[in-house]
């Protein structure tokens, strides 16, 4: 099977998973294939966890959960040093890896641990390692975190840090389905407990088809004028008084280049999905949102007046031109 038909088949599996929520499940299988991490934000009972599982569940990979709570400990994440007698008075330190060391990571509900252990990911998700004792062990090649945070329920909580924030690839946002689709996920949940699925589950996806994928993806070509439409977008963020009085207003601080460097792999990825081998500015403006609202900080007099920064990118996107 072609590396695309594989991930086609992959999206299409976990949408079958996930009723109502195609746009969440193709930014997952996007993060995965652009080699990042995502965050998923939105109220509880919403399927963040379900969807990661279920990507994990049809894909050939090792999958590792982290339930996030205060009394958590960085060595809960990374693992640690453990000391093994050899029964003669002496003994030696071995490693034990925590559950860092997997594929598919859930951290959930990452924002209900303290600083000390959020920051325990962050080697994990840059450098892809963990140093432990001064000592560096390498993670997978298939590796990716997928946190998951409550938007509403504030109390025992940690704000996550702008560092850390900045080194999720996409922001995605998860909503309630529609009526029509709630009333499938009633009836899928209804035979699953009924045990009414009796066929045979479909082979794994290998761990080979997203690598040769990625392959694929880097020789998906960028003209300089989609290169230059991306730097524009994210210099509106940071120079908003160039672009009209409203970004003026709204804009505190701008994206970092991990915001332009997030454009990039992520709008190649697109188009990759759609077929191409060549980057059109729609690619761009199809990710924008979910590579910039979490890089995007807004002013006070845009908090107080109810906006969001998805009204701050779609502004963003209509103020800069497509380069002819």
């Amino acid at each position: 099977m072609a590396p695309r038909d594989a991930i086609l088949d992959l999206r299409a599996r976990v949408n079958q998973a996930i009723i109502g929520q195609e746009r969440v499940v193709e930014r997952l299988v996007i993060t995965l294939l652009a080699n990042g991490n995502v965050l998923i934000e939105g109220l509880p009972g919403l399927a963040k966890t379900r969807a990661i599982k279920s990507l994990a569940h049809n894909l050939e990979a090792e999958f590792s959960r982290i339930q996030f709570t205060p009394d958590l400990l960085p060595s809960d994440v990374t693992g640690g040093e453990i000391y093994r007698s050899d029964g003669q008075g002496g003994g030696t330190f071995e490693f034990r890896q925590g559950p860092v060391f997997g594929n598919l990571i859930l951290a959930d509900e990452i924002n209900r641990a303290p600083a000390k252990v959020q920051s325990a990911l962050l080697e994990a998700m840059e450098e892809r390692q963990v140093t432990v004792a001064g000592k560096r062990y390498k993670l997978p090649e298939l590796f990716m975190v997928l946190a998951t945070e409550n938007p509403i329920e504030q109390e025992g909580t940690y704000s996550l840090p702008e560092a850390q924030i900045d080194r999720f690839l996409m922001h995605v946002r998860i909503d309630y389905p529609s009526d029509i689709d709630e009333v499938k996920v009633l009836r899928l949940v209804r035979e699953e407990n009924a045990g009414a699925s009796s066929s045979a589950a479909p082979l794994k996806i290998a761990q080979q088809a997203i690598l040769d994928a990625r392959r694929e993806i880097d020789r998906v070509t960028s003209a300089e004028a989609i290169e230059t439409y991306i730097v524009g977008l994210i210099a509106a963020t940071r120079r908003p008084a160039e672009f009209g009085d409203r970004l003026k207003q709204w804009i505190a601080i701008g994206a970092s280049p991990r915001g332009s460097l997030a454009l990039d792999r992520t709008s190649r990825v697109y188009a990759w999905l759609q077929g191409r081998d060549y980057v059109v500015p729609e690619d761009v403006q199809a990710v924008a949102h979910d590579c910039l609202r979490h890089r995007v900080s807004l002013s006070y007099e845009a908090t107080a007046d109810g906006v969001k920064p998805d009204d701050v990118i779609d502004e963003v996107i209509r103020q800069v031109a497509v380069a002819a």
